[in-house]
């Protein structure tokens, strides 16, 4: 579609926007999509930028939404379809990066977080989601499980596997895998 027909259909976009109860929390979070991508404009101009450039922004913005307007919106500017949000509550500021192949199924995740893409964040089994804190990074690939805490101002690094608490300013890196079954026997060996 042509770029200033798409603008002009943004437009609604922005009135949504501007009538919604979740206003604040939606232009903190163009506030801080906007520094990271170093835009400078109105919350108006740059909401437009965003929907029309960021697929993962569309997807955030439909989440804070939680309106009936949302179906509608969703036709005019497509979410990415492989960057799925469900989590209970996630505090202003959210920055995804390159959203392809994320799932991101917290309990609650704090504010200013930042995920990167094929980012998996949720259930190991029966019991609760991850609670994300303040300020994390969560790199490409990494997997995030299971009922613990992640502290605030931590990074998960690319391709961590986390199943256990994170303590507070703290940077997570590496999988440690090992073989533990061969030959019919249980064994532990580490690789």
């Amino acid at each position: 579609m042509h770029r200033k027909l798409m603008f002009f259909f943004y437009n609604l976009h922005v009135f949504v926007y501007l009538n919604s109860i979740h206003k604040d929390i939606i232009r903190a979070d163009i506030n801080r999509w906007s520094e990271v991508l170093h835009w400078n404009g109105t919350d108006k101009e740059n909401l437009k930028k965003l929907l029309y450039y960021k697929q993962e922004f569309r997807n955030l913005f439909y989440y804070r939404l939680k309106s009936k307007y949302v179906r509608i919106l969703s036709l005019i500017a497509k979410p990415m379809s492989t960057l799925f949000i469900w989590t209970e509550n996630i505090g202003p500021g959210l920055f995804i990066q390159h959203g392809f192949a994320t799932v991101i199924a917290a309990k609650s995740i704090g504010s200013n977080a930042w995920i990167n893409q094929q980012v998996t964040i949720g259930y190991k089994d029966d019991s609760s989601a991850p609670v994300i804190g303040n300020n994390v990074s969560i790199c490409a690939g990494a997997i995030v499980l299971g009922n613990i805490f992640v502290g605030n101002n931590s990074t998960i690094g690319a391709n961590a596997v986390i199943t256990k608490d994170v303590p507070e300013e703290s940077v997570v890196i590496g999988s440690k895998a090992f073989i533990i079954k061969k030959c019919g026997e249980n064994v532990y060996i580490p690789l």
